[in-house]
C-alpha cells in the first residue's frame, strides 16, 4: 500500500494529466449516439467500388428529404380549408334586429293621417319580411374572408361544419359582407322607400360573418394529412442484390443504398450491439486524442507540462462535438452552420499554427464518426479550416476576422460546389439551401473575439490583441509610469525596441518582448530619484545612503514592480518580466564600494543579490541582455563602433558566466545573434559613423 501511495506521490503530475485525457475520451464517447456506422463508403454518381451487396435483410425505400418536402407542399395545397359556421351568431343578430327595427320605427315619423291600426299592419309585415331575408343570409352563411380563399375560383371548395357535420360546399354558396347587404338591397319587398330605407338600417347592423374560419381543425386535419405521407417508396427483400461492383450511383441506386445504411445503423443500436458499438467508439476516439497527446509530448513539450493548457484543448474538442449533436438533433437546422472554424482561431490566438491545426484536425475527424456523408464533411472543413488559418497568421484586429469569414464562406462554397460537380457533373442538382448554412457558420465565426476574452478571463491566457493594449503607451499604468519616472519611461522604451529587433532575429514573440520590457521597470514609480535616469540635477540621493541601502532600494524595485503589476491586474506571462529581468545578478556598483569600505567582508554578496528567478524563456532572456545592455550605454564617455562591441560583449559575456540563462530554451548561436543586434541598433542610436580614411 506504501508503494502505491508513493507510486501515485512521485507521479502525481503524469497521472493527472492521464485523468484529463481520460475524462474528455469519456465524455466524447458519452456524447456520441449509440448506434453503429454502415461500413461502406459511397459517393453519388461514382462506381460502387466494393463486393456486390446483397440485402441482408428486408428493408424500405426511403424517400429523400427534398421528396418527402415536395409531398408535403402538394399535401398542404390539396387539404381543403375547414370553416365552422356559427348557428349561436345567427340567433343572436335576428334578436338584435328586433331591437334595432322597434328603434328605427319608434324614431320614423309616419303621416298622422294614417290610422294605428293600419300603421301596426304595415309594421309587421315589415319586420316579417326583413327577419325572412336575414334567416335567408344566415342560413345561407355569410365567409370570413381567409387568406386560404383570397384569389380562388368560385368553385373552389371548402369544408364547413355545421354541429360537428362536415359539408363540402363551392365558396360562391356563401355571402359575403358586402353580397349580403346588396342582397338586402336588391330585394323586391314591395314598401314605399322610406320603410325600405329603414329596414335596410335595421339589416346593416346585424350582418356579421357566421362562418369563420376553424384554426384548431385545420391544424389537426393538416397534421393528419402530413403525417399519412409514407416515407418509403417500396421495400428490397433479404438476399435481393443492391449494387453490384463497378455499378454507378445514379439516383435510384444510391437512394437504396442510402436506406440499407439507415436501417443498417438503427439496427446496430439495439442492447444486444450497444456494447460492442461503445467499445469501437471508445477505441477511435481514444486513439485520435492519444494522437494529439504524443503530439504536444514530442514538439510541445511546454504546453504538455501545464494542466491549464490542456485543460483548455481538450475542452474545446468536447466543446465542438457537444456542439455538433446538438445541431444534429435539432431539426432543420444542418451541422454545417456550426461554425468550426471558430477552434483554430481561437487555438492560434494562445498557441502557434502547428498546434492549432493539429487540434482543429483531431476535432473534425471524431465529429465525422457522427456527421452525415462524413467524407465530405472531412473534406471541407479540413480545407476550410486550413487555409483559414493559414490566411490570418495573427489575429490581432478585427479586420482580420471580418477577412476570415469571408475565406469561411467561400472555400465552404467553393468545396461543396466542387464535390457537387464531381457527383452530379452539373450544378442541377445542388442544393443551394447549403450556401445559406455556410454563410451562417462565416457570420458566427466572429463571434470569434468575445470567445478569445472569455477564455483569457477563464484560463488566465494572453492573446495578442490583450498585448497590443498594454504595449498602447496610453495604457493607463504606462501613463503613469512616464509622469512619475519619465527617465524610466524613455529606458523602457529603448530597451523594447533593443529586446523586439532581437526576438525578431532569433525566433520568438515580438509583441510578448515589446510588451514585458516596456513594464519591466514598473517598479521604480515608487521611488524614482534614486534611479539615476530619473535625476534631473546634480544632486544624487544614495550620498546619504550606505551601500547596503542603496542596494536594497535598488533591489526592492522588483518587488515593487510585482505588487503593482498584480494590483493593475497584468497577466502572469508580464508579470514573469518584471520578476527575471535581473535574474540572481548583484548590483555591482554598490556591492564594490561595500567591499572597498569592508575588505575583511566575506559573505556579503547576498545583501547585494536580486532575488531571481533566472529568466525561463528566450523571451524573458533577450529583457535581461537588453536592459543591462542599454543601461551601461548611457555610461559610455566615447560612441564608436571599439566602444560599443566592448560594452555588449562584457555584458552578456559576463551573463552567461553566472549562469543566468541556464533555464531558458536559448543558445550560444541565439546569443551571438542577439549580441550582433545590439550593435547594430546601438551605433544607429547614438549616430555612430564609419571613420573616412585621411
Amino acid at each position: 500500500m506504501n508503494q502505491v501511495i508513493s507510486f501515485i506521490r512521485n507521479r502525481h503530475s503524469i497521472i493527472l494529466k492521464i485523468l484529463f485525457f481520460c475524462i474528455s475520451v469519456g465524455l466524447i464517447v458519452f456524447i456520441f449516439p449509440r448506434e453503429g456506422k454502415f461500413k461502406y463508403e459511397f459517393q453519388k454518381g461514382k462506381p460502387w467500388q466494393h463486393v456486390d451487396l446483397i440485402a441482408p435483410f428486408d428493408f424500405p425505400i426511403y424517400k429523400s428529404i427534398d421528396e418527402v418536402n415536395e409531398e408535403k407542399e402538394v399535401v398542404t395545397k390539396q387539404v381543403k380549408p375547414y370553416f365552422f359556421k356559427s348557428e349561436r351568431i345567427q340567433s343572436e343578430e335576428i334578436e338584435r334586429f328586433s331591437i334595432e327595427f322597434e328603434k328605427s320605427w319608434s324614431e320614423a315619423n309616419f303621416p298622422i293621417s294614417i290610422e294605428e291600426e293600419h300603421i301596426e299592419i304595415s309594421k309587421s309585415k315589415l319586420f316579417a319580411k326583413g327577419e325572412k331575408l336575414l334567416n335567408k343570409i344566415y342560413q345561407q352563411g355569410i365567409i370570413e374572408l381567409h387568406s386560404s380563399i383570397e384569389g380562388q375560383d368560385r368553385d373552389f371548395e371548402v369544408a364547413v361544419l355545421v354541429n360537428n357535420v362536415e359539408e363540402v360546399k363551392p365558396i360562391s354558396s356563401f355571402y359575403t359582407l358586402q353580397s349580403a347587404f346588396q342582397l338586402a338591397n336588391s330585394a323586391n319587398l314591395n314598401t314605399s322607400r322610406k320603410e325600405k330605407q329603414l329596414l335596410l338600417n335595421s339589416l346593416e347592423n346585424c350582418l356579421k360573418r357566421n362562418v369563420s374560419y376553424d384554426i384548431e381543425t385545420n391544424k389537426f386535419v393538416l397534421k393528419q394529412e402530413l403525417e399519412s405521407i409514407s416515407p418509403t417508396l417500396g421495400m428490397i427483400q433479404k438476399g435481393e442484390r443492391v449494387v453490384g461492383t463497378g455499378d454507378v450511383l445514379n439516383d435510384e441506386r444510391f437512394k437504396i443504398i442510402n436506406s440499407l445504411r439507415t436501417e443498417f445503423e438503427s439496427q446496430l443500436g439495439d442492447s444486444s450491439s450497444l456494447s460492442l458499438i461503445v467499445l469501437g467508439q471508445t477505441i477511435l476516439v481514444a486513439l485520435l486524442i492519444l494522437s494529439l497527446g504524443l503530439f504536444l509530448y514530442s514538439f510541445r513539450i511546454e504546453i504538455i507540462s501545464s494542466d491549464t493548457k490542456i485543460i483548455f484543448l481538450l475542452f474545446l474538442i468536447v466543446l465542438f462535438v457537444f456542439g455538433a449533436k446538438v445541431f444534429l438533433s435539432i431539426e432543420n437546422i444542418n451541422l454545417y452552420l456550426l461554425p468550426f472554424c471558430i477552434l483554430p482561431l481561437v487555438v492560434r490566438t494562445f498557441f502557434d499554427i502547428r498546434v492549432s491545426l493539429f487540434t482543429f484536425l483531431v476535432t473534425i475527424l471524431i465529429v465525422g464518426f457522427i456527421a452525415p456523408n462524413p467524407y465530405e464533411f472531412i473534406i471541407i472543413q479540413m480545407i476550410a479550416g486550413m487555409l483559414t488559418l493559414l490566411g490570418i497568421v495573427n489575429l490581432r484586429n478585427r479586420s482580420q476576422l471580418f477577412i476570415s469569414s469571408l475565406v469561411v464562406f467561400s472555400v465552404y462554397s467553393i468545396v461543396y460546389l466542387s464535390i457537387g460537380l464531381i457527383q452530379e457533373g452539373s450544378f442541377e442538382a445542388t442544393n443551394w439551401i447549403f450556401l445559406g448554412w455556410f454563410f451562417g457558420s462565416a457570420m458566427l465565426t466572429l463571434f470569434a473575439y468575445p470567445l478569445i476574452y472569455i477564455f483569457e478571463k477563464v484560463f488566465g491566457f494572453v492573446s495578442d490583441v490583450t498585448l497590443m493594449e498594454l504595449a498602447d503607451s496610453n495604457n493607463k499604468l504606462l501613463r503613469q509610469l512616464n509622469m512619475r519616472a519619465p527617465g524610466t519611461f524613455q529606458h523602457s522604451l529603448q530597451v523594447s525596441n533593443l529586446a523586439e529587433e532581437a526576438i525578431r532575429a532569433i525566433g520568438g514573440n515580438a509583441l510578448l518582448m515589446r510588451t514585458g520590457a516596456m513594464y519591466h521597470d514598473i517598479g521604480k514609480m515608487n521611488m524614482p530619484n534614486y534611479f539615476i535616469e530619473n535625476q534631473n540635477s546634480d544632486y544624487n540621493a544614495h550620498v546619504e545612503l550606505s551601500p547596503e541601502e542603496s542596494a536594497a532600494i535598488i533591489i526592492e524595485h522588483v518587488i515593487n514592480g510585482v505588487e503593482i503589476a498584480k494590483k493593475n491586474k497584468l497577466p502572469d506571462i508580464i508579470i514573469d518580466f518584471i520578476r527575471t529581468h535581473h535574474g540572481t545578478t548583484t548590483t555591482r556598483f554598490f556591492y564594490k564600494q561595500y567591499m572597498a569600505d569592508n575588505p575583511d567582508e566575506k559573505d556579503a554578496a547576498n545583501l547585494f543579490q536580486y532575488p531571481g528567478p533566472l529568466p525561463y524563456s528566450k523571451e524573458t532572456a533577450v529583457l535581461m541582455m537588453a536592459d543591462s545592455v542599454e543601461a551601461a550605454s548611457r555610461s559610455l564617455s566615447k560612441y564608436d563602433g571599439e566602444s560599443i562591441e566592448k560594452l555588449v560583449n562584457n555584458i552578456i559575456d559576463s551573463q552567461v558566466r553566472e549562469l543566468q540563462f541556464e533555464n531558458a530554451d536559448i543558445t550560444f548561436k541565439d546569443i551571438s545573434e542577439i549580441k550582433k543586434m545590439f550593435k547594430r541598433k546601438l551605433m544607429s542610436i547614438y549616430h555612430v559613423r564609419v571613420e573616412y580614411p585621411d
